[in-house]
């Protein structure tokens, strides 16, 4: 490897102080144009490159702002980081990302990876397995904000940015029983999650407001990969009496089922409505287009990332900002998966 060009290089190249040449590449108004451009050339055909993180962190900034999530191939979740890049950058911070891979043990590694890179906040949706946060600890004692958002600790410790998933799941299974759907099963993930668990308070509580029982066989967990869809709809066909209705916790999935059951030539709403999650490019994409719930993962990303560079600036003045759970609205998209007697006033927009 080269050695690393320095301000004393350039200095002894064009016969000019260390001191004045740093001034140069740092923009002071003190050194004349004339000069500034004559080391501005020496230094780009040297190869000097500067190094901004050691003068940030003179600063006492990175100007760079963490983001740990479970999946990079998740749609909503990068929809949440465009969301996030988009005002990170209007601001002029960068983005360091990096994924858990669903794994606590991936997580805390990320986590200690950050704040040795002395990220100067931090935004997180948790892994499948997170269930305590001390491996947070360390940026909380410094004063590093930290936002957390779509997936959330139960610990209400600052500040996280979600939608109202009890309230989703309720509105998407009093959908279904509008409809006619009175056996109606729910595929979801783990129920570590606040996600998840909040969407299964919804789903029974819906049943319950109807006087419908609940049926635990009807509850499915699954990782709603696409390759899951299959194996729901071979446990839907098990089972005695046949769900009319099925209501899953992402569109990638939600699709999958819809294919699994063309295949088995069960007609789609007619035998059993379906509606997924998330109002994915997929949901739209299918025929016929999916019911699904839209959550707004752009908009999510934004909030969480203005918030996290409030609080920045907040601590910069002193100021200390009380814990906040933003919740944002969503809405139940009615489309052809679903209808099989809903009126028109009913219907969402697409």
């Amino acid at each position: 490897m080269k050695k690393e060009i320095t301000i004393y290089d350039i200095a002894e190249s064009i016969g000019f102080s260390p001191t004045t040449v740093s001034r140069a590449l740092s923009n002071h108004p003190r050194v004349k144009e004339n000069t500034k451009i004559k080391i501005f050339e020496a230094a780009a055909k040297l190869g000097y490159q500067s190094n901004i993180f050691a003068s940030n962190l003179r600063r006492k900034h990175t100007f760079n702002i963490g983001v740990i999530v479970p999946r990079l191939n998740s749609p909503f979740q990068s929809s949440a980081l465009a969301g996030m890049e988009k005002v990170a950058s209007q601001a002029g911070y960068n983005l360091i990302i990096s994924q858990s891979l669903e794994s606590l043990t991936k997580e805390i590694a990320n986590t200690k990876t950050m704040f040795n890179s002395r990220v100067d906040g931090l935004l997180v949706s948790l892994a499948a397995d997170t269930e305590a946060i001390d491996h947070f600890e360390p940026f909380f004692k410094k004063e590093i904000p930290v936002i957390f958002f779509d997936r959330v600790p139960e610990q209400n410790y600052g500040m996280g940015v979600v939608i109202d998933n009890e309230k989703a799941a309720f509105e998407a299974t009093a959908h279904l029983i509008e409809q006619g759907c009175k056996n109606i099963a729910h595929a979801l993930g783990n129920l570590k999650i606040n996600v998840y668990a909040d969407r299964l308070k919804g789903y029974q509580r819906a049943l319950e407001s109807v006087g419908i029982r609940h049926v635990p066989q009807n509850v499915i967990l699954t990782d709603l990969s696409e390759e899951a869809g299959e194996k729901i709809v071979s446990q839907l066909m098990e089972m005695k009496p046949r769900p009319d209705g099925l209501l899953v916790s992402n569109d990638s999935c939600a699709a999958s089922c819809l294919v699994a059951l063309k295949k088995r030539g069960i007609m789609v709403p007619e035998e059993i409505a379906l509606v997924g999650f998330n109002n994915d490019v997929i949901s739209r994409m299918v025929e016929p287009n999916l019911t699904t719930v839209s959550y707004p993962g752009f908009q999510i990303g934004e909030v969480a990332m203005e918030k996290l560079i409030q609080k920045l600036v907040a601590n910069e003045s002193g100021i200390r900002q009380e814990k906040e759970l933003i919740i944002l609205p969503f809405n139940l998209l009615i489309r052809a998966s679903t209808l099989r007697t809903v009126s028109s006033n009913k219907t969402g927009k697409l």
